[in-house]
C-alpha cells in the first residue's frame, strides 16, 4: 500500500470524496424540482454555479498534470486518451488542456475558481487576455499582475462577454498615459485584420434555396445583425400578440433578411454591367397565365435558375424587378415600366388611405408592407390607387399563390380562400 508524507492513503479519500459527490448528485436528481418553492430554485442555481467553477478548478488542476497519462498513451497530450476513453472531441480536449496549463500561471485565476467566483468561462477570457498582455513588449511584469488583480476583481460582478470587452482596456486602465496609444492602434490593426478576412459565399443548394456564410467586420456585422433584426422582429411581435408558437429564431432572421432585401431602393443601387442593379425574370404569357405556370429568373436558364409562375407575379410587384413577357417565338411582348410600378408618391397615399396591410383582419403597419395590384398587371391591371393595396409579406405572397383566391370586400379589405 501507498502512503503519502501524511501517512494518508490519498486513493481512499479520492474514493470517498468522488462517492459522496455521486451520491448527493443522486438524491437530488430524485427530486422533482417542479414543487420546490421559488426561493429553494434560486439558492440552487446559485449554488451550483458556484459548484461548477470549483469543478473546473479541480478538473483543470488533474488537466494541468495530466503528463502521465500522456505518457501511458504515447501522446504529447492527454487528448488522445480523453477522445478514446471519455469521446471528448480532441479539440475541445485539447483547449481544456490548454486553459489548465494557462490558469496553472495564474494564482488568483486559480484562486478565484477554487472560490467559485470566477467561472471556468470567465477563467478562460482571463487567461487569453493575461496572455496576450504578457507578449506585449510594452508591458511589464508589474502590469501583468495588476492586470490579473483588475480582472479577477471584475469578474465577480461580470459576464464573460464584458469581461472580454474590459479586457481590451484593462492596460488603459493600469497606466492611460502609456497605453492609451498602444490601444487604438491595437484597435487599428484590429480592424485592419478584419478588413482582410472580410468574406461572402453564396452557392446554389439546387432544392430552391441558396446557401451563404461569410465574415464581416465588427462594425458592419453589427450594422447588418440590426438591420435584419428589424424586419425579423415585427413577424415575431405579431405572433405573440395572436398567442401564435413562435418558429426557430433562425428562420425568423432568415424571413428578415429577405424582407431587408426584397426592400432595397434600386436607385439607391450601384450599376452592374452597364445597367441598373436588378433581376430579370423572363416567362412566356402562356406560363404567366397558368396557377402552376414557371418562369426563369436570369435571362435563362443556363445564366438563371426556375421559379414558380406566382412566384414570378409576386417579385414583380417590387421595382428591383424587370418582368420580360414573351409570347411566341420568344418575342417580347411587355416589359416593365417606370409606370408599371407603384411610385413613391403613391406608395406614401396608399399608406394614407389604408393605414395598415388590408387583408381580413390583419394589421400589420404600413411600412411593414407591399404595394399590390387587385387586378394582376398580367391580365391588364393598372398602376393607380384604385387598383392598389396593401399587403404585409405574408398575404402577399398568399395573393400569388394558386392554392388560394381573393376578393375585395364592400369595406376595403381583402379576403383570402383556400381553393377548394
Amino acid at each position: 500500500m501507498s502512503i503519502d508524507h501524511w501517512g494518508t492513503n490519498p486513493t481512499d479519500l479520492l474514493e470517498s470524496a468522488l462517492a459522496a459527490i455521486e451520491t448527493s448528485l443522486e438524491e437530488l436528481l430524485a427530486m422533482d424540482p417542479t414543487y420546490w418553492r421559488t426561493s429553494q430554485k434560486k439558492d440552487f442555481l446559485a449554488r451550483v454555479e458556484k459548484l461548477q467553477a470549483q469543478q473546473a478548478a479541480l478538473t483543470l488542476r488533474v488537466l494541468a498534470v495530466s503528463g502521465d497519462i500522456a505518457a501511458e498513451t504515447g501522446d504529447r497530450d492527454a487528448s488522445a486518451w480523453m477522445r478514446a476513453e471519455l469521446l471528448v472531441d480532441k479539440g475541445a480536449a485539447r483547449s481544456q488542456i490548454k486553459l489548465a496549463r494557462a490558469v496553472a500561471k495564474y494564482e488568483l485565476v486559480s484562486a478565484g475558481l477554487a472560490e467559485g467566483v470566477v467561472s471556468e468561462a470567465k477563467a478562460r477570457v482571463i487567461a487569453e487576455t493575461l496572455d496576450n498582455i504578457e507578449a506585449d513588449p510594452v508591458t511589464t511584469g508589474e502590469d501583468l499582475v495588476l492586470a490579473e488583480k483588475l480582472l479577477v476583481d471584475y469578474a465577480t460582478q461580470a459576464t464573460a462577454k464584458e469581461l472580454h470587452n474590459a479586457g481590451k482596456r484593462v492596460l488603459a486602465a493600469i497606466d492611460p498615459d502609456r497605453f492609451n496609444e498602444a490601444e487604438a492602434k491595437a484597435l487599428l490593426a484590429e480592424e485592419e485584420r478584419a478588413q482582410q478576412k472580410t468574406a461572402l459565399r453564396v452557392w446554389d443548394n439546387h432544392d430552391g434555396t441558396i446557401g451563404f456564410d461569410g465574415v464581416l467586420p465588427t462594425s458592419i456585422g453589427m450594422r447588418f445583425k440590426r438591420q435584419v433584426e428589424s424586419w425579423a422582429q415585427p413577424r415575431k411581435q405579431r405572433l405573440v400578440e395572436k398567442g401564435a408558437p413562435l418558429p426557430p429564431w433562425e428562420r425568423m432572421m432568415g424571413q428578415g433578411f429577405a424582407r431587408l432585401i426584397e426592400t432595397i431602393d434600386p436607385h439607391a443601387l450601384p450599376r452592374h454591367g452597364g445597367d441598373a442593379t436588378v433581376v430579370n425574370v423572363v416567362i412566356s404569357l402562356e406560363e404567366l397565365h397558368k396557377d402552376l405556370g414557371t418562369a426563369t429568373l436570369g435571362y435563362d436558364e443556363t445564366n438563371g435558375t426556375t421559379i414558380t409562375a406566382a412566384e414570378a407575379r409576386r417579385m414583380a410587384c417590387n421595382a428591383t424587378i424587370i418582368p420580360w413577357v414573351l409570347g411566341g417565338d420568344s418575342e417580347v411582348l411587355d416589359v416593365g415600366r417606370a409606370s408599371r410600378f407603384f411610385v413613391p408618391m403613391q406608395r406614401k397615399a396608399l399608406r394614407l388611405q389604408q393605414k395598415c396591410c388590408q387583408a381580413e383582419g390583419c394589421d400589420m403597419p404600413p411600412e411593414w408592407c407591399d404595394a399590390h395590384h387587385l387586378e394582376p398587371w398580367a391580365a391588364g391591371g393598372k398602376t393607380n390607387l384604385k387598383d392598389g393595396v396593401l399587403l404585409c409579406p405574408h398575404h402577399h405572397r398568399l395573393a400569388h399563390n394558386p392554392a388560394y383566391v381573393h376578393e375585395r370586400l364592400p369595406d376595403g379589405t381583402v379576403r383570402f380562400t383556400r381553393r377548394p
